[in-house]
Formats: C-alpha cells, structure tokens, sequence
C-alpha cells in the first residue's frame, strides 16, 4: 500500500528559483513577439500608401540607422553600460563592413517589399530562410551537404510556392524584393559566422549597432540621393513627423535589447520557435485587422513550409543536445585521467620514501 501510494503521488513542486527563471524567460519571449510584431506592422503602416503614405524605404532605414547609432554611441561611450570589442581598423574594414553593406541592403529591401506585399505574404516569404541559411553555408563551406537536409528544405521551399501561387495580391517586384532580402540576411549570418565569430569576436545587439550602423548609414546614402533624395525634394507637403518617427525608431532599437535578452537569457533556437509563433499572429492580425486577403492555398502552403520549419529547429535541438551529450564523456574521462595520475603520482612517492 505504502509503495502504491508513492508511486502514484504527485511531483514535488517545483522550487521558487526554478518557476523565476521559467516565467522570466516566458517574459523575454512575450516581450520580443511583442517588440518584433510592433516594428514590422509600424513600418508597413508608414510605408503603404493606402495608411501613412511615406513610401521612401531607404530613408526609413537611415533613420533607423542614425538613431540607433547615436543611442549605441551614448550607451557604450558615454554612460559605459557595455563595454566595447577591440578591434583594428584592418579587422573592421574587412570584416564589418562587409557585413553592415549586406544589413543595409536586407533592410532596404525587406522594408521596400512592404509597400507592394501584404503583411502576411512577407512572412510566409521569410519562411525560406533557413532555406537561403543552409544553401549558402553549404556554399561556404559552413555547413555539410545532407540529403535529408536538403529534403527538408525542399519541402520548405513547396510550401512557400504554394503560398505564393495562392496569394490574392501577388506583385513579382515585391516577391523579388522580399526574397533579395532574404538571400542578403542569411548572407549577413554566415558571413558573422566567418569574419567575426572565427576569429573569436562575439557582438551583441549593442556593440552590433555601435559598429555596424554607422557604415550602414554611408551605404545607403549613395541609393538615397539618386533615388528618393529627388523625390523627396519635389514633396514640399511633407513635415517631418518627430512622433511617428521617433516612437518607430525607439521601437527598432527596443527590439534590438529584446533579441540581446532572449538569446542571452534562453537561446537562438528559443527566438526560432518564438519566430514562428510570431509569424503566425501577424498572419492573424493581417487577415482580421489590416483586412488583407489570406486564401485556403495561402493557409495549406504555409502550414507546409511551417512543418519543415518545425522539423528544422527539431533538428537542431537534437544536434545541440548530442554535442553536449558528446562533451559529457570527455570532461568525465579527464577527470578520470587526473584522478589515476595523482594517485600513480601518490604511489611513486611512497616507494621513494624512505620511511616505508
């Protein structure tokens, strides 16, 4: 009777520290969701012309840009909260400019898609990029080409067509925008990998901007003065709105702190999973408020592509817990290989003592 009470009983409750950390991270999540759906809905209501009406993508981006600098700036050299990365100007031009010229083109180009996409078709889109990841680490030679791996992608590759073929307000000029976009971030990321990462430099979002979007901003202002500089010169109409853009601004900087604390506190893998349910609010949220037209094609061919995408962060949390199971053995094994030397070194220095 004892014994079945016992088994049956239930777990013990789980500790005051453990539930802190179990709900902080359940913060960091609902924070980042949260910080992440307010900037891509904020910039699609500035740049449709059907809303705000201020269809000029570059020059959002360099606003982004020069805020965010200048707030990286007071942050790690005025009030000295982050400490930052030693790095030569031969280290800087060859690496970080490269990478800030491919953030300054994702941005440019993701946010110009959203002045010809709806809401819902752009996330549906940025499903391939573990796609474009994958493909081009393998081109790089980060990544190992796998058959199932590459089945995988495939799959997510059918979805996403089939998504494409049944959207309502399909525009190739903007699919080519959204998916250039796609191909210059998953560019970004193996390339930090590469230039940065290797060469054991790790950025968080702060020192990332403090680094990054100052060379961003001289990219992009070569295609703003020949393209919306003109534009922008003929609308005589326009103020600029320190409201509107400010808050915007604070909002993109806000989600930068957002994905330092969610991956800092949890992990990259834990921002995928959040990543998918995020894209399927703002699904919801564009069908229900914006009132854009998500058909049952739409639906069956990102429910497709979101089961790739499901299998491929399954995959890499397999991967992650097999490296760790493999280090496990190793620290045992050294830790075994010390313990037999001090106690062969014990033995050798009993049978040099005299005494025995």
């Amino acid at each position: 009777m004892g014994k079945g009470a016992s088994s049956s009983s239930p777990p013990p409750p789980l500790s005051e520290s453990v539930m802190k950390k179990i709900l902080l991270s359940y913060a960091y999540v609902a924070i980042w969701i949260c910080l992440s759906f307010t900037v891509i809905v904020y910039n699609k209501y500035i740049l449709d012309k059907k809303m705000y009406n201020w269809p000029f993508p570059i020059s959002l981006t360099m606003i982004h840009m020069l805020f965010c600098s200048s707030l990286a700036f007071f942050l790690v050299r005025v009030l000295k909260l982050v400490e930052p990365v030693s790095m030569s100007r031969d280290l800087y031009v060859s690496s970080v400019l490269p990478i800030g010229a491919l953030y300054s083109l994702s941005l440019w180009f993701s946010n110009s898609a959203y002045i010809y996409l709806s809401v819902s078709f752009i996330q549906m889109l940025k499903a391939l990029m573990p796609v474009a990841v994958y493909s081009i680490g393998v081109l790089f030679k980060k990544e190992s080409f796998k058959t199932q791996s590459m089945a995988n992608m495939l799959s997510i590759s059918f979805g996403v067509a089939i998504a494409a073929y049944g959207e309502a307000r399909f525009d190739s000029w903007g699919v080519i925008l959204q998916l250039s976009a796609v191909a210059f971030e998953a560019t970004r990321l193996v390339l930090i990998q590469i230039l940065l990462t290797s060469k054991g430099i790790t950025l968080n979002p702060i020192t990332s901007l403090y680094y990054v979007a100052p060379c961003c901003l001289v990219f992009l202002f070569v295609p703003w003065m020949i393209v919306e500089f003109p534009m922008l010169k003929q609308t005589s109409s326009f103020h600029f709105d320190y409201v509107i853009f400010g808050t915007n601004s604070l909002c993109a900087f806000a989600l930068n702190l957002a994905v330092f604390l969610l991956v800092g506190k949890t992990s990259a893998l834990t921002m995928n999973v959040a990543g998918v349910v995020k894209d399927w609010l703002l699904i919801a949220f564009s069908w229900s408020v914006i009132k854009d037209t998500v058909t049952p094609v739409n639906l069956v061919g990102y429910g497709l592509a979101f089961l790739g995408v499901a299998y491929y962060n399954h995959s890499k949390l397999q991967a992650l817990k097999a490296k760790e199971a493999q280090k496990k053995p190793v620290q045992a094994d050294e830790e075994a290989g010390r313990l037999l030397e001090e106690r062969e070194g014990e033995g050798m220095g009993r049978k040099n003592d005299p005494q025995d």
